[in-house]
């Protein structure tokens, strides 16, 4: 391989970050190689050398994405002084703030039919914030199938999300907040809170 035919681990960089800019303004739908290539400068066919299939590009943009919120909720868990109970209201707000600031990103990232993690490990940064859940829920109600309340309190919010995107939940309850929408569902999976 001669030295222009080398892939340019800088373009790598480019192409991902044109495309977690690409799905930010225009959404899920508007990430085709070819016009990620043209807005990052590049022949259609030069992506392929770092990522050989669309997938994987799309893969390496939703890992961003996976990044992005993973530093959201350490930060938001801090040093994990504050009641499980509390750290996961914390948690689950962080998590539909993230998926209403970010629409596109957030769809991609859940849109496991369109991705293929095996190769650029996209599980092994999906699964463990799905493992900090379940810790939080394994705290908040001991004995309980920790795995599964955290999977179904997940389905609540990712529902939430959605619906409070497209509008929905505002008409149905005429809320102008998530919050006590959130709180209802950590009630229903949890149990209500103590003193409330």
């Amino acid at each position: 391989m001669s030295d222009s035919e080398k892939p340019d681990p800088d373009l790598r960089t480019r192409l991902v970050d044109v495309g977690v800019d690409l799905v930010s303004q225009e959404g899920a739908g508007a990430l085709t190689l070819r016009e990620i290539a043209r807005r990052a400068g590049v022949s259609h066919g030069a992506p392929r050398r770092h990522f050989p299939t669309h997938l994987e590009l799309l893969s390496a943009i939703a890992h961003r994405g996976f990044a992005q919120l993973g530093a959201r909720v350490t930060t938001t868990l801090g040093d994990g002084t504050a009641a499980p109970r509390t750290r996961l209201t914390e948690l689950a707000r962080t998590y539909l703030e993230f998926a209403l600031d970010n629409p596109g990103m957030y769809e991609l990232m859940f849109r496991h039919d369109l991705l293929e993690s095996g190769h650029l490990r996209l599980r092994d940064t999906s699964l463990p914030l799905f493992g900090v859940l379940v810790d939080l829920v394994g705290r908040v109600r001991p004995g309980a199938d920790a795995r599964s309340v955290a999977g179904a309190l997940w389905a609540n919010l990712h529902g939430i999300a959605q619906l409070w995107r497209w509008g929905s939940l505002q008409l149905a309850t005429g809320a102008d907040d998530f919050a006590p929408l959130l709180r209802t569902a950590l009630d229903a999976h949890l149990g209500p809170e103590a003193g409330r």
